[in-house]
């Protein structure tokens, strides 16, 4: 099955309480692209990049067989940019600056091999730009849409469009609860999911994900690390486990949804690792499966005895 991811490349300003890191290779089409390849082949990303752009991060995508035709080159321009400052605990993020750069203009063309791909992930983009994308497609299988707070303020019946021809809407919990008014995030579910996305994902940081389809709630927890670098890219390589994880399911339903979830959550959780998406260069399939294996460890419950209840 193939895979077409649509969103930024870009090029990344980190710091945190430990670090300083300056032009990291970065965008969502990177991490997701970076994650879903561990599952399946090809993936082919649409984004765009200025002069600018590293030829050995051109290198690294190439080399994990990422099919780069998409990619557009801006002789004349630079590649968009991003800067971001963590406190200590890492939750709480400044942005510095955010330079559009090539991307103020970027209009998506869909090559005509990647016109049929069944999983399709959009990232985060202007509700207009993912709708011309999704113009572009013949009846994918599956698409996978990320938005963020300043969409959901400023272009709220553009996104209401998009969300009608979503399959699956991931977002954090933040998103959800403005994007539905709502502070319950329950309530805040069913209500956007009445938008048009059957299926909803909320990402909540170190607390896990959730998922809604039907009337079925399902959580994963976070993995539990000791050393957090960088959570840069982690929602991306969410997305990119979980897109990818689905790819490779004959059938989408409830339990392939969920091995997603605890898949996307393996991605996301050596992301978080080192600075930007270095992790996801050294890591193996056999190095998912693994933490993929430890996500179901911790949590199995054993069987309830009724009596215990008195």
């Amino acid at each position: 099955m193939s895979l077409l991811a649509v969103g930024t490349v870009g090029l990344d300003l980190i710091e945190t309480p430990f670090t300083r890191s300056e032009n990291v290779l970065g965008g969502s089409v990177t991490y997701i692209a970076l994650a879903a390849r561990f599952f399946v082949n090809p993936v082919a990303v649409v984004a765009i990049v200025g002069r600018d752009f590293p030829p050995e991060y051109w290198t690294i995508l190439q080399d994990r067989d990422i099919d780069l035709e998409g990619l557009q080159v801006d002789p004349d321009g630079t590649t968009f940019a991003w800067g971001g400052r963590y406190q200590h605990d890492l939750n709480q993020r400044e942005t510095l600056y955010t330079d559009l750069n090539t991307l103020a203009t970027f209009d998506p063309v869909v090559p005509a091999a990647c016109s049929s791909s069944e999983i399709v992930c959009l990232g985060n983009l202007a509700p207009e730009t993912q709708l011309g994308v999704l113009g572009q497609m013949n009846s994918p299988r599956m698409v996978l849409c990320d938005t963020m707070n300043y969409w959901i303020s400023n272009t709220p019946q553009q996104l209401r469009s998009v969300l009608k021809h979503v399959d699956c809407l991931i977002i954090n919990d933040a998103e959800a609860r403005q994007l539905a008014g709502e502070p319950n995030l329950l309530l805040a579910a069913r209500k956007v999911r009445a938008m048009g996305p059957p299926t909803l994902v909320i990402k909540k940081g170190e607390h896990g994900a959730m998922l809604f389809l039907d009337d079925t709630v399902f959580i994963v927890p976070a993995y539990p690390l000791e050393d957090i670098q960088d959570p840069t890219g982690a929602g991306d390589a969410f997305m990119g486990g979980f897109a990818g994880s689905l790819a490779r399911e004959r059938t989408i339903d409830a339990d392939a949804l969920k091995r997603a979830m605890v898949y996307g959550s393996s991605l996301a959780s050596y992301c978080v690792e080192v600075i930007g998406p270095a992790r996801l260069l050294q890591i193996t399939a056999a190095d998912i499966q693994r933490r993929a294996e430890a996500f179901c460890s911790m949590t199995i419950i054993p069987a309830l005895e009724s009596a215990a209840i008195t």
